[in-house]
């Protein structure tokens, strides 16, 4: 009879691992990219016939020929960047079961030091001008779907930012909206009509609002970001079919087919904007940052458009959240000249 496995020497240790994050609150994605990366690995090692050691090991017993191996199995098959972000996961995961005291050492250390892959911190994007932007927006024609994407390239939002607003953090002076719903009641709202309050202070795991939050803000500062004419118009759409919901915290945008009524979640918005963008033409399984047209190329193209055309970083800094608080303090207490004023005259359409 076999003896039980203790958190020392645990049965799966990717499972401890994995578990293990849940616990220092890296959000679901994040645990998703380590579980994907780490069980390719396991498998690798797991089959005979797809590595050249002709036998079956576990992660606890591989040795630096044996991850050196499988990292080489990426080459050709991804990009340069993403071997190294792989080949981090598993550096990261050797290290952490090491420093607990489930492994003994970390295979992974000697095959860092010899690799020529590098995470590209700042990849060169693609080049998207507003013309076929605005083309891509005018295929998108779920309500939900369209209200998403309008709102990530009108405002700059983070996935997480935008999942976690509530009907109290958008201020929309339209009539139908407004007779349907109490929309902006936070008192950083008043006087600020047709905006966004975008808090800093959501986290994961963490409840704000009466609602445990899946995904965490990560501004700097809560930031009022202003609403135009055609955000407006797609809001007031997706409002006007929005299913009842099922938190007290009323969430703005929630899912119409698998979770119905519940807060939308950051994997769903990535996987909304992966469907249309591959039906586009802009994005690739195994294509890196460079190539595929992702939430947070939405980001990159509002910072790069509006900063082009304001000429003003300050401002873009500011929407963004992601400036110190004297800048910010300048913003908020001048808000309708200094921002609105230079949004509005400033952020590009994207209605046909």
């Amino acid at each position: 009879m076999g003896t039980e496995a203790t958190d020392d020497d645990p049965d799966d240790p990717i499972g401890y691992f994995l578990q293990d994050l849940v616990f220092h609150g890296k959000t679901e994605r994040t645990r998703d990219s380590y579980q994907r990366v780490l069980r390719r690995f396991e498998s690798f090692l797991a089959t005979p016939e797809a590595n050249p050691f002709d036998e079956s090991i576990a992660p606890a017993d591989a040795t630096h020929r044996h991850c050196m191996a499988w990292v080489h199995t990426l080459r050709g098959t991804v990009e340069p960047s993403t071997v190294a972000t792989y080949a981090a996961y598993l550096h990261r995961f050797y290290a952490y079961m090491t420093q607990v005291g489930v492994f003994e050492s970390n295979p992974m250390t000697l095959v860092m030091e010899e690799m020529d892959e590098t995470i590209d911190k700042d990849p060169t994007r693609r080049e998207i001008d507003v013309p076929a932007m605005r083309r891509f927006v005018a295929a998108v024609t779920h309500p939900l779907h369209r209200a998403v994407v309008v709102t990530l390239l009108k405002t700059g939002m983070r996935v997480g930012e935008l999942c976690n607003l509530d009907l109290r953090d958008v201020s929309l002076t339209h009539p139908d909206a407004r007779a349907t719903y109490d929309l902006g009641t936070r008192a950083e709202l008043d006087g600020r009509s047709d905006s966004f309050f975008v808090s800093s202070k959501p986290s994961f795991g963490e409840s704000t609002n009466g609602e445990e939050r899946t995904a965490s803000n990560k501004r700097k500062r809560a930031t009022i970001v202003p609403i135009d004419a055609e955000l407006q118009r797609v809001l007031v759409r997706w409002l006007a079919v929005r299913p009842d919901v099922r938190s007290s915290a009323d969430p703005l945008f929630v899912g119409t087919s698998e979770g119905w009524g519940e807060r939308l979640e950051p994997e769903s918005v990535r996987h909304v904007v992966e469907t249309h963008a591959r039906n586009r033409g802009w994005y690739r399984t195994g294509g890196g940052a460079s190539e595929n047209v992702t939430p947070h190329y939405f980001r990159h193209f509002f910072t790069t458009h509006l900063r082009d055309r304001t000429g003003d970083r300050g401002i873009v800094k500011y929407l963004r959240g992601d400036v110190a608080d004297d800048i910010i303090d300048t913003y908020t207490h001048n808000w309708g000249d200094k921002v609105r004023d230079t949004y509005e005259a400033n952020i590009y359409s994207l209605l046909e």
